[in-house]
């Protein structure tokens, strides 16, 4: 069977040398036939609360947040029809913060592309720092009590917008809502907190889930201690088209786009696969292998215990600049060693969350991995290399039988899959 995946830019095609197979994709939803109407109808017309245009007054300064580019959003038309929306704001008085979370900030190559040449030659548009003191003042105390330090600009604005892509999330739930907010323009320590070993390991922290959920209660509970003015989210589909758009209050929008999603993305099994193939939604999600893990924790859902894994995730960006989740995987001899290393009270590192995560997967099923990385960094990470994809399935089914059903999740985790009986 002829199989196309998601793989960077241009897909990655190849034969699967079996007919036993279940593809697994979202319901496909054809993109908005006027996208600047239905946003302008959308921020008008909102879930909750009064238009975005009485919202933001002439004498306000304010904050637009926005995810970085590890996100597939489709920023650039967004933000031309947010700013279209608030023209009546000087634009000397509007801050575009790029959320980067702990992630390294984008170049301003990487920012133009996301925002567009124009508006980066009109507005102030800057990357936050989760790790510079000087850039962040408090916003509030979390549930635990500790002070959570945010952006400047953003904590010192008197409106705030978010911008953001309702998708299911492996840990969250979903994306989108609160969530552009904390962990995008919080401090190091703070999500540090968010992202602890027991939160992390806690079986509600999964895809889909939202209440109940420790690490979606976190997010609403810091990413509200300051008030969010007004809230853009979207859904979209495979070719990146918008496919709906949830505007106005965070909490209120953000249920009603993850109902959406849910109906989209979430594709019930009758059984568990001992193999699953998947992708990381090409880019911009599989730039690196930190991202990676998500293709590969949505595979995790429906493959046998013991069984196989392969991620197709191009990783031109290798670990990328997280070095703590690099050393945490180079640094320990196998996943269980990494386990014990995250869960020992008081151990603190950051980005050990997606260690954590990688290394559970890797206790349940062999993963392999199809990418530009150098094999033998792979192999360090824990996985297997692969160079010839359809061989390296032709070799699995010698070893369990010609005829093992496989799955196909060719949008990666845009999909996920569940068990029926769970």
């Amino acid at each position: 069977m002829r199989m196309l995946l998601q793989y960077g830019k241009r897909g990655l095609s190849f034969d699967i040398p079996s007919e036993n197979v279940t593809v697994l994709a979202p319901v496909y939803q054809p993109g908005l036939p006027d996208e600047r109407a239905a946003f302008r109808d959308a921020v008008r017309r909102p879930v909750s609360g009064r238009p975005l245009k009485e919202v933001v007054k002439p004498a306000d300064r304010v904050a637009i947040v926005i995810p970085d580019r590890t996100r597939p959003l489709a920023t650039d038309r967004l933000l031309e029809w947010t700013l279209e929306e608030i023209a009546h704001v000087p634009e000397a008085r509007i801050t575009i913060v790029n959320g980067t979370g702990t992630h390294r900030g984008n170049t301003p190559e990487e920012l133009a592309s996301m925002v567009g040449w124009a508006l980066m030659s009109r507005y102030r548009v800057i990357n936050h720092s989760a790790y510079d003191p000087a850039g962040l003042v408090p916003a509030g105390r979390s549930l635990s009590g500790m002070t959570v330090r945010m952006n400047r600009e953003y904590v010192e604005a008197d409106r705030r917008i978010v911008l953001g892509f309702i998708e299911p999330h492996f840990m969250a739930g979903f994306s989108g809502g609160y969530k552009g907010i904390f962990p995008g323009v919080a401090d190091v320590d703070s999500i540090m907190e968010y992202h602890g070993a027991p939160i992390i390991a806690d079986p509600r922290s999964t895809w889909g889930v939202l209440e109940g959920n420790p690490t979606q209660e976190l997010i609403r509970a810091n990413g509200s201690l300051l008030p969010v003015d007004f809230c853009i989210n979207v859904t979209q589909n495979r070719e990146r088209q918008i496919t709906g758009f949830f505007c106005g209050g965070v909490s209120e929008a953000h249920a009603e786009g993850c109902r959406f999603a849910r109906d989209v993305a979430m594709v019930p099994c009758r059984h568990p696969f001992p193999i699953v193939i998947t992708s990381n939604s090409g880019y911009p999600l599989d730039q690196n292998l930190y991202q990676s893990v998500k293709g590969m924790a949505a595979a995790a859902q429906i493959v046998e215990p013991g069984g196989f894994i392969l991620c197709a995730s191009r990783c031109d960006d290798g670990f990328p600049d997280h070095g703590n989740f690099r050393k945490l995987l180079l640094d320990h001899d196998s996943p269980e060693a990494i386990l014990r290393t995250v869960m020992t009270p008081g151990f603190r590192l950051c980005d050990q969350w997606e260690a954590q995560v990688l290394a559970g997967l890797l206790l349940k099923a062999r993963i392999a991995l199809y990418s530009e990385m150098d094999p033998g960094e792979v192999r360090r990470a824990h996985l297997e290399p692969v160079e010839d994809p359809a061989a390296r399935i032709a070799e699995e089914l010698r070893r369990i039988g010609r005829d093992a059903p496989i799955a196909v999740l060719p949008e990666g985790p845009m999909t996920i899959p569940y068990l029926s009986g769970k």
